[in-house]
């Protein structure tokens, strides 16, 4: 059975992702499931990190995010508190809360599912693929998506400091 294929069309007629796109090299992502084909209830997008690559301290005002970590480990920042999130691990962010996400790891990719709840933000990433990343913040703050502190760690590869 090919399940690629076994999904019933989004009602609105966007079509299917089917390629992986880039936020910042090294960090890609596709949309698996998008606003639409959850009649807005959710969105879900896969995502893959090289070692080093992370998100700044942002907040969702409209969404909560949730991550299912398949392979790697991730750092989840949520809040005040930090932990690390092993393959098999979820996460659960609360709409509002400040929280950032890496890869500590120097040699391992990190393979995560990310949700948003209720669903919508998928529409930022379609549209921020490949732009600046000063674009991107401006892109991401019309869908209530805010920049609030930095990344992590300083050297890790983000929108805000990417890979050459």
């Amino acid at each position: 059975m090919n399940l690629k294929n076994s999904s019933k069309e989004p009602s609105s007629g966007h079509e299917r992702e089917d390629e992986w796109s880039e936020v910042t090299r090294g960090e890609r992502y596709i949309i698996r499931t998008t606003s639409e084909e959850a009649n807005g209830a959710y969105s879900v997008l896969e995502v893959v990190a090289n070692p080093r690559n992370g998100v700044p301290m942002h907040v969702h005002d409209n969404e909560e995010e949730h991550f299912i970590i398949l392979e790697g480990k991730a750092l989840i920042a949520n809040g005040d508190s930090r932990a690390e999130a092993g393959a098999g691990s979820s996460v659960t962010i609360g709409r509002g809360v400040p929280h950032a996400w890496c890869n500590p790891s120097e040699d391992a990719p990190l393979r995560m599912l990310v949700l948003f709840t209720p669903g919508g933000l998928a529409e930022l990433f379609r549209r921020n693929a490949g732009t600046e990343p000063a674009d991107m913040i401006t892109l991401a703050d019309k869908f209530g998506t805010r920049i609030t502190g930095p990344a992590l760690f300083d050297d890790l590869h983000t929108i805000s400091s990417p890979r050459p």
